[in-house]
């Protein structure tokens, strides 16, 4: 089978997804649902940017050189497994592993897009701040985050778990979205790994949190770089 062959409903299902290397993972994912649950209900979302973090030989990756610590060690758990780790000692980030046990892979999640006005709202209370477009409210890691209420309590849960506090569910056929692919941002200490092509988002879409003019539409099956 194609591994990114993810139409419905002869396609990949999302646990297929979580098995694939990030660098693969990354842009499926895009489309797809993410869902909170909070004591005032659920807010769905839907992912709009992912960055590739690829194993232990990435320089840009906090597992890089296949450094364990209690800090990635939810990277080296099973696909499916949520990475949630805080930058600055104030911005939370969220990250979903992928690949196999023990093989440090993980997608961050960059940007998403609210599914309906209520969720929106939702976000918005959430963020606490002046929203004056849509990347304001979610277009980043950590605003995504605290639009969504994020944080290192649930670093390590699993995203597969039907009625779960954070969820992933399926959404739209990535097959079918106008997807670019991009450097990551801020890694400039990856070395050469920092301007390969290993972010991927939504072209045009308002959530997104950095639109780059040197973008490339993305290509399936994807290349290695």
């Amino acid at each position: 089978m194609d591994p990114y062959d993810c139409r419905k409903p002869e396609g990949r299902s999302l646990s297929s997804l979580f098995a694939l290397p990030a660098l693969h993972a990354a842009p499926l994912l895009l489309g797809q649902h993410l869902v909170r649950l909070t004591e005032d209900g659920e807010i769905r979302c839907r992912i709009v940017e992912t960055e590739s973090y690829g194993g232990a030989e990435d320089k840009g990756s906090h597992a890089y050189g296949g450094r364990r610590t209690d800090r990635t060690d939810a990277m080296f758990r099973a696909g499916g497994t949520a990475y949630v780790y805080l930058i600055y000692g104030m911005h939370h980030c969220f990250n979903i592993v992928t690949a196999e046990e023990n093989n440090p892979h993980a997608v961050l999640v960059r940007a998403v897009e609210p599914l309906s006005p209520r969720d929106a709202r939702h976000m918005a209370a959430n963020r606490g701040t002046a929203i004056r477009r849509p990347s304001d409210l979610s277009g980043g890691p950590g605003k995504l985050c605290r639009a969504l209420r994020i944080d290192r309590s649930l670093n390590g849960l699993r995203l597969d778990q039907p009625g779960g506090p954070l969820r992933l569910e399926s959404g739209d056929d990535p097959r079918r979205l106008p997807i670019v692919r991009a450097p990551r941002i801020n890694i400039a200490y990856a070395e050469e790994y920092a301007a390969l092509p290993w972010r991927f988002y939504i072209r045009d879409n308002p959530y997104v949190s950095v639109h780059d003019s040197k973008a490339e539409p993305f290509v399936w099956p994807i290349e290695s770089n």
